[in-house]
């Protein structure tokens, strides 16, 4: 067993070492498997990006209520008596005699994206003077906060960022809407820095919606006090809501999307991957041809067939790797913080957020041109094994 280690241990070490003599063979199969993993990285770091935005909107210690039967905010609906009767719930956190809680309105609103100029549908939201108190991950970052009782607004910092008409100081109108941009907010990178925010009984006149909203963002006590606060709203007469974590409800948002971009990227990978089998099959059949009197030589002088074997897979792995690395680079270089936004089908409008190209993800490219380099140097690694050492021979 010792022997055949150090024999496989040598003839992988020749055979790698050899490489820079198929420079040009090997560099195809290199440029192939990087090309896979860039394209496959890419892919599903647009929905690492989108799961991000989505679930750094949550925390565990807010909770959001909604009409029973909702799946979103766009289609849910809080009557103005009914938000007031969920602010005296136990277990929320109280600034002196108030609820630290804001009943809020969720529309759409046409603006047009920077880059291309489409149309998209951007989220307003309508938020009573808690919503910071609420949300104290939200800071405004530049002008100042807008004035309950005006037309004034603010943005969020992804917002500005891709849309146009809602710059710091512009004055943005949507049918008899008209909001003056006052200041811009950030959240950490959340899906709140897609929206527009003012005040929800501005919205309510412009909007006919009397007084009504369509969610109530509360915080708790603690997220210990999530149990005594839902019980009490859903088992309450007067009131027919759900209640949710907002983590949970930011997390179920963005599983539809999420999902349909991680399948687009394993199918474009699969398919992508099978042309790099091909040419990585190619390359190693070719190595193993230039090889022919060498391998012949190693199995006359007593090496094992297994440890051929071995040292053409060593090969393709080795280049498979250098590509998997390549590529992995070359993804996070181009795409790691990229801006975009997307539709989000639940909600029917746009949520800006950032590529994200995770350690995981570089993880998973790498295996991924490992398994590509694994299958390309199968059929050649046993060719290799399988050469007869006469005929072989006679090629000296």
């Amino acid at each position: 067993m010792l022997k055949w280690i150090k024999q496989t241990i040598a003839v992988t070490l020749l055979s790698i070492r050899t490489i820079p003599q198929r420079l040009s063979s090997s560099i195809v199969a290199i440029v192939g498997i990087a090309g896979v993993v860039i394209v496959f990285v890419a892919v599903l770091s647009i929905a690492e990006g989108f799961r991000a935005a989505m679930t750094t909107a949550g925390s565990p210690s807010r909770v959001l209520v909604m009409r029973s039967g909702a799946d979103s905010e766009m289609t849910s609906g809080i009557g103005g008596d009914n938000a007031v009767v969920i602010k005296q719930a136990p277990g929320l956190l109280h600034d002196g005699n108030t609820a630290v809680a804001s009943a809020e309105l969720y529309v759409i609103v046409d603006l047009n994206k920077r880059s291309k100029g489409t149309p998209a549908n951007v989220p307003l939201r309508g938020v009573e003077p808690t919503a910071f108190q609420v949300r104290d991950d939200v800071k405004v970052a530049a002008g100042r906060m807008f004035q309950f009782g005006t037309n004034e607004a603010i943005v969020g910092r992804a917002a500005s960022r891709q849309f146009s008409g809602v710059d710091l100081g512009s004055e943005f109108k949507s049918g008899q809407l008209t909001l003056k941009i006052v200041g811009m907010f950030e959240s950490g990178g959340s899906v709140a820095e897609t929206e527009i925010w003012a005040d929800s009984h501005l919205l309510q006149g412009i909007y006919r919606r009397g007084n009504s909203y369509q969610s109530v963002l509360a915080r708790l006590e603690s997220p210990a006090s999530f149990t005594t606060f839902k019980n009490w709203i859903t088992t309450n007469p007067q009131l027919n809501m759900q209640v949710q974590r907002e983590n949970d409800y930011y997390s179920a948002q963005s599983t539809t999307m999420t999902t349909l971009i991680r399948g687009i990227g394993y199918v474009i990978a699969g398919l992508m991957g099978i042309g790099a089998i091909f040419g990585a099959i190619l390359t190693m059949y070719t190595a193993v041809a230039s090889r022919t009197r060498e391998i012949a030589t190693l199995r006359a002088l007593g090496f094992n067939t297994s440890s051929v074997l071995v040292s053409v897979l060593g090969e393709s792995l080795s280049l498979a790797a250098l590509g998997g690395l390549v590529g992995g680079l070359a993804a996070y270089l181009a795409f790691n913080g990229y801006q975009t936004s997307t539709m989000n089908f639940q909600t029917f409008s746009q949520v800006a957020f950032a590529f994200a190209v995770t350690p995981a993800l570089l993880f998973q490219g790498l295996f991924y041109s490992l398994i590509m380099g694994l299958v390309g140097g199968l059929w050649p690694a046993i060719r290799a094994a399988r050469l007869p050492i006469a005929s072989a021979l006679r090629e000296l």
